[in-house]
């Protein structure tokens, strides 16, 4: 256990001498302080150099004060970390400037337990485009061995975007030279190294709309208008239910209601990989047999949010789930605690009554508009303006090959 009497305050600095200088004057000159209980206190300072970090490593400050995040990223990813981590107390916290990103959602999962895979974060291979960065660099930027990072990371890894999006900047990276390649071709993008999951049984990606989750299969590797897979039971029961749970308890956590989630399945373990995605993909042509029942529970949930005139919740409430991520309870009774935690978030049992009783026709009129020739006017106005002319056939086939799978209720 740490000694609770003596604090470290760290200074996360630029180009500023002058304030620091009398900051750090004082703090030595302050003494002993004693608290309420008659306890002394000591207090110390430290400036905070930049350099890669394992997103499990504990920090050694109490306190940070900083002055340098606003504008570079590697210390901003730094700070979230040991907020969502380790209750660092920020001044000023970085989620008043940034959203929510990967980064975040790595580092929140991992403090509530979850199965996410090693993963370090590395400064940018190419200097960024700011006035002040060449100083801060010099005076404070450490050189790294990107070979030992991912030596402890382990090979095979990814390298991808802290940010992400859409597959950009993703590489597998199964050596040195490879990772040296994709490194160099970073160039600005502020990038992690994640361990590879290697043998998976399967690739799963939910989609979830409020408390809704429709868990897919999901082939990564396939073009995109077979990369989900039309397959019924393909995870054992407690796997899909770690899924759904995982699913929406990282909706809940970041107030996300609109979102997907991308897991490896190894037997009964289950590995998030990919979960802050702000604008998930519900096209037909990706989505297809699954399409339906993404625009139906989409317009169930919108109405019910309008019509029960639901308060959106801005903030994160995070102590409710750091609680339970700190109690002495086993990963399985966690996970039903985050469930609740998610309901209680999304009203589940109020939604699922106001389903029952005033959108009760709702899926009978989807499945009605889905058999429609208006539906398929949609389909094949899509599919033209998705795929060259001589597939337009093919894919028109295909797709409704898929669409009228779903309405046999396949």
């Amino acid at each position: 256990m740490p000694d609770r009497t003596e604090h470290l305050l760290g200074l996360l600095l630029g180009t500023e001498e002058d304030w620091p200088r009398a900051f750090e004057t004082l703090v030595k000159r302050l003494g002993p302080v004693r608290d309420s209980a008659g306890v002394d206190h000591t207090v110390a300072t430290e400036r905070i150099t930049i350099e890669p970090f394992d997103l499990r490593a504990e920090p050694r400050y109490d306190l940070v004060i900083d002055r340098l995040a606003y504008w570079y990223y590697v210390p901003r990813e730094w700070l979230k970390k040991v907020a969502l981590m380790d209750d660092v107390y920020l001044l000023n916290s970085p989620f008043t400037f940034q959203s929510m990103e990967k980064h975040a959602a790595y580092c929140a999962m991992m403090r509530l337990g979850l199965k996410v895979p090693p993963t370090w974060l590395v400064p940018y291979k190419n200097p960024v485009d700011h006035a002040k960065y060449a100083y801060t660099a010099a005076k404070y930027n450490r050189p790294f061995d990107l070979d030992a990072v991912a030596d402890q990371v382990g090979y095979p890894l990814f390298m991808k975007p802290y940010d992400g999006g859409a597959w950009r900047g993703v590489s597998r990276i199964t050596d040195r030279q490879t990772l040296h390649a994709a490194y160099d071709a970073s160039g600005e993008m502020l990038m992690h190294l994640q361990a590879s999951i290697e043998g998976y049984d399967s690739f799963a990606r939910s989609l979830t709309i409020g408390p809704d989750t429709m868990v897919m299969r999901f082939q990564p590797e396939k073009p995109m208008h077979e990369r989900y897979a039309v397959q019924h039971g393909f995870l054992s029961p407690e796997a899909g239910t770690e899924v759904v749970t995982i699913s929406r308890l990282i909706n809940a956590f970041f107030r996300w209601e609109f979102n997907s989630c991308e897991s490896l399945v190894v037997g009964s373990e289950v590995y998030p990989i990919d979960y802050a995605n702000a604008c998930p993909d519900i096209s037909i042509t990706s989505l297809h047999y699954y399409f339906p029942w993404a625009i139906g529970a989409l317009l169930k949930w919108s109405v019910f949010c309008a019509v029960t005139e639901r308060k959106a919740q801005l903030d994160l409430d995070t102590r409710r789930y750091f609680e339970v991520a700190d109690s002495e309870m086993d990963y399985s009774a966690k996970l039903a605690e985050y469930l609740k935690l998610a309901d209680d978030y999304f009203d589940t049992a109020r939604y699922h009554e106001f389903c029952a009783t005033s959108l009760s026709h709702v899926d009978d009129m989807v499945r009605d508009w889905v058999s429609s020739p208006d539906f398929d006017a949609l389909l094949v106005d899509t599919v033209r303006t998705t795929y060259p002319p001589a597939e337009h056939d093919r894919f028109v086939a295909h797709f409704r090959g898929l669409i009228g799978l779903w309405i046999k209720g396949g």
